[in-house]
């Protein structure tokens, strides 16, 4: 069957539309837009603006509503772009299908499948469109999306009644469903929500997602902090109306505490902060799936590896074959024709190019025969298949069926002691001989030795028979050895030295023999001992005890693994307090991926099912790939960590600023509106700046984080509450220099006072931006120095801050008078005192803000 024509598939997808269900994409536009207004921030804020309209400070109350607006635009967009970005990482993590057009074979975005394709699916696949069977090889579905069965159900292309029940229907394929066992080819019956699960797709989609464990600890800071704000807002308002303030004055003063307490830049930073670290991510290969990993990400302390393709290049070529008769070829071509025929892989050539489609060890053994001479086109029609068992990772080989014009003939192909298990003969020349154990075991050890030169071996075995057989995988005649190198991925070293000083346990775990993963693993420097644990010694998890358990904790090789024991693994090494990174490409590595604390599947390799079960998949299947998205992790959760500590140490001053002026009786006192527009500049722009930063040299060298701990543990509490008295003292310090050294005492004037400290605590929060890069470089090679985004941010600030000196209404609303060079000097110098105090105490580890 050569399916439809391109011509074809095009003129059908536009009478058909796209093969996508129309469910909710993202959140509503409209819904993002009154989310910004249902928090306990806002509703603090509206209550300060309603006490501001009764008591006819109409100015106030308008500039808290009008910040709330600008915060609402600046926090919809925000998410809004976010949102965005995370349909476009959905769209890149989108699941291929395979279909045959124009005679070939062609993997194309399943939303282009149309009614007539003709699909070809096999183990591992989703399934992309409701379809029925043409031809099936021991297929096998999983149906549970659809129908709810857990067990698989076989499929074959036998006719059926019409009103067959759904369940019933073993000759038709669903969309959302996925090929456990076997492959098939079927046409396409219906696409998009034409199919059974486009009927239902109202159930399928309609559970909203549940916040992320950092939205959920940010909601936990912030519904703190209001509490703790309203408790010292009546607590200064009870003590004022003792200390004989007017009650006008101590609403007046509880609203403005109120406002600076609150850091409304907040909710805006962490989105910018999580959809921009996504965004990096996926520029370098990696598709993060859901939020919450993100914050796993950071405290990763095992990650769990494949070898093939992840810490080796996947670049398979047959090097070596050891023919069970050297001087035979008879030998020699039925080595070609296990290669060729036992295959479900294809090449192309292109010029000098070899085009590879599937499996890179079945296109390197594809890649041998081509090379010595033989005509794969030709074998293959030569040998049509009738029949087939896929390679499994429990039974470790693969067979097909073939006819003859005298018979039948199967061809076998997989792991060398499993093959040779299953033979009872070996071809010497022309004479097929008995398999006797001395011979079985000088080819099981030169298989050893082959593996343990760093070579993948596997056996190839045929047999044949006048009748068709029944069983394709016993009594076989054992043909010769194949050895293949996989050379390490020229950047695997570097990343796996940065695991090591990451604190970061690297785990290979391979199919191969244990040869070859010892030899691959000193390469690697992942282990210099030859201790890989096989997989057939390992006992189920079930009856393990606590030696066993450690036993696996310290090994960092495990070869022949199934993936039931890649779930056993999981499951301790969880068990010991790690947290777990687990890759996985085949369909029975799911289980495994959704155990492990971030499943990470293959981009280019992986079944669409493990895919499905992933946290997060990586395009080039590269294992630096990984580290780079736990680095990205890192320095994610340390920016939402830095300007965390800015905003609060920068609100905490406005409250110690505005508690002491009113509890000292001052005669001088931050306005509402003059915090609101302090909020203003420094909640948004220097924090967003923080926020996107792109973090330091040395995140990779700490340890991993435990995701149980706290926004801020204790010590950066401390950091908080140092940094706002600091800015406290310093901005009071400003009026009294200005006021006792600058001016006389007999020009004081309330107004100047108020504008000194006005000032002051603006440029004090605006420096303190640099007071949030880590000690550990120096000062002008910091992150946050070299981020260019502060700098932005900085001189957007300043700009906003100097115009009010030319908009008369800003500076009236503002209460800003005409300001002297000499007052500017005092400004300046304050804040610069205030950043080198806080640069020497952190230097001398007085504050330590960082982990």
């Amino acid at each position: 069957m050569k399916g439809l024509t391109s011509e074809e598939a095009l003129d059908r997808l536009e009478q058909f539309g796209r093969n996508s269900i129309h469910s909710e994409n993202g959140k509503h536009p409209l819904k993002m837009l009154i989310a910004q207004f249902t928090n306990l921030m806002v509703y603090l804020l509206l209550f300060a603006a309603g006490l501001s309209f009764w008591f006819q400070e109409y100015l106030d109350a308008v500039a808290i509503i009008l910040v709330l607006l600008i915060n609402a635009v600046i926090g919809f967009w925000m998410e809004f772009q976010a949102d965005r970005s995370m349909n476009a990482l959905k769209k890149m993590a989108g699941v291929p299908a395979k279909v045959i057009r124009n005679g070939s074979l062609m993997e194309i975005p399943s939303e282009e499948v149309v009614p007539g394709d003709l699909l070809f699916i096999e183990a591992g696949d989703m399934i992309t469109a409701d379809s029925k069977i043409v031809n099936a090889t021991q297929l096998s579905v999983n149906e549970a999306s659809l129908t709810g069965e857990a067990m698989p159900v076989e499929k074959n292309e036998k006719e059926l009644p019409a009103d067959t029940p759904l369940a019933e229907r073993t000759n038709k394929l669903f969309k959302g469903t996925f090929v456990t066992n076997g492959n098939a080819k079927a046409i396409v019956e219906a696409t998009g929500m034409q199919t059974e699960l486009g009927k239902i797709a109202h159930l399928v989609h309609g559970a909203e997602q549940s916040a992320t464990p950092l939205e959920k600890k940010l909601q936990v800071f912030t519904t703190k902090l209001i509490y703790i704000t309203v408790a010292l807002v009546v607590l200064l308002f009870l003590i004022g109306l003792l200390n004989g303030k007017s009650y006008v004055e101590m609403i007046e003063t509880s609203i403005a505490l109120a406002v600076a307490a609150i850091p409304e830049g907040l909710p805006i930073v962490s989105t910018l902060a999580l959809a921009q670290g996504m965004i990096k991510m996926a520029k370098h290969n990696v598709i993060v799936k859901k939020l919450s990993a993100v914050e796993t990400l950071g405290g990763i302390t095992v990650i769990c590896t494949d070898k093939t393709g992840t810490l080796t290049q996947n670049k398979i070529e047959v090097t070596t074959v050891l023919s069970a008769d050297d001087n035979s070829e008879i030998n020699k071509r039925l080595l070609n024709q296990i290669a060729v025929l036992c295959n479900t892989a294809s090449i192309g050539i292109s010029g000098n190019e070899i085009i590879e489609i599937g499996d890179p060890l079945e296109s390197g053994l594809l890649k041998y025969s081509h090379r010595q001479g033989f005509d794969i086109d030709q074998l293959q029609q030569e040998f049509p298949k009738i029949g087939e068992v896929p390679f499994s990772s429990e039974t470790k080989m693969m067979a097909t069926s073939h006819k003859t014009d005298g018979g039948y003939v199967v061809f076998a192909k997989g792991a060398s002691e499993e093959i040779l298990t299953q033979c009872s003969h070996i071809q010497i020349d022309t004479d097929v001989q008995l398999l006797d154990k001395e011979t079985e075991n000088f080819w099981k050890e030169k298989s050893e030795q082959l593996a343990a030169s760093g070579l993948r071996v596997i056996a190839g075995a045929y047999k044949e028979s006048k009748t068709e057989q029944d069983s394709l995988t016993d009594n076989l005649v054992f043909t010769g050895l194949y050895g293949m190198i996989d050379p390490p991925a020229d950047d695997v070293f570097s990343a796996i030295s940065q695991c090591r000083e990451a604190g970061i346990n690297v785990i290979m775990i391979t199919g191969d023999h244990p040869e070859t993963a010892n030899y691959i693993a000193r390469e690697l420097k992942i282990s210099d001992l030859n201790n890989a644990v096989i997989g057939k010694e390992m006992l189920p998890y079930e009856v393990l005890n606590d030696e066993d358990k450690q036993n696996w904790v310290k090994t960092s090789v495990f070869a022949r693994v199934t993936p039931s024991q890649k779930l056993d693994l999981v499951t301790v090494l969880q068990e010991k307090g790690n947290i777990v990174g687990m890759t996985g490409d085949g369909v029975n590595d799911a289980p495994a991926l959704k155990k492990a604390d971030i499943g990470i599947a293959m981009g280019k390799r992986g079944t669409q099912v493990a895919q499905e079960a992933s946290d997060m998949i990586l395009k080039n299947d590269a294992f630096s790939s990984i580290v780079g998205a736990v680095k990205q992790g890192r320095v994610i959760f340390k920016n939402i960590q830095k300007f965390v500590i800015y905003l609060l140490s920068c609100n905490m001053s406005e409250l110690l600023v505005v508690s002491l002026a009113a509890l000292s009786n001052l005669h001088f006192q931050l306005i509402p509106l003059q915090i609101l527009f302090i909020n203003l500049i420094t909640d948004v722009l220097p924090a967003l700046a923080l926020g996107v930063s792109n973090g330091n040299n040395f995140v990779m060298k700490e340890k991993p984080r435990d995701p149980s701990e706290p926004l801020l543990k204790i010590k950066q509490w401390k950091a908080v509450w140092i940094y706002a008295a600091i800015i406290s003292i310093c901005t009071l310090g400003a009026v009294f220099v200005s006021h006792y050294f600058v001016h006389t005492r007999k020009d004081f004037d309330p107004k100047l006072c108020n504008n000194i400290l006005f000032f002051t605590l603006i440029a004090c929060q605006l420096l303190h931006v640099f007071n949030m890069a880590s000690v550990k470089s120096s000062f002008f090679r910091s992150e946050v120095f070299r981020n260019k985004y502060v700098w932005y941010a900085l001189l957007a600030s300043i700009l906003i801050m100097v115009s009010i000196f030319y908009i008369p209404l800003a500076g009236h609303a503002l209460e800003i008078q005409e300001f002297k060079f000499i007052d500017w000097i005092v400004v300046i110098v304050s804040a610069i005192v205030f950043l080198l105090v806080i640069q020497f105490l952190k230097r001398v580890k007085v504050i330590q803000d960082e982990d």
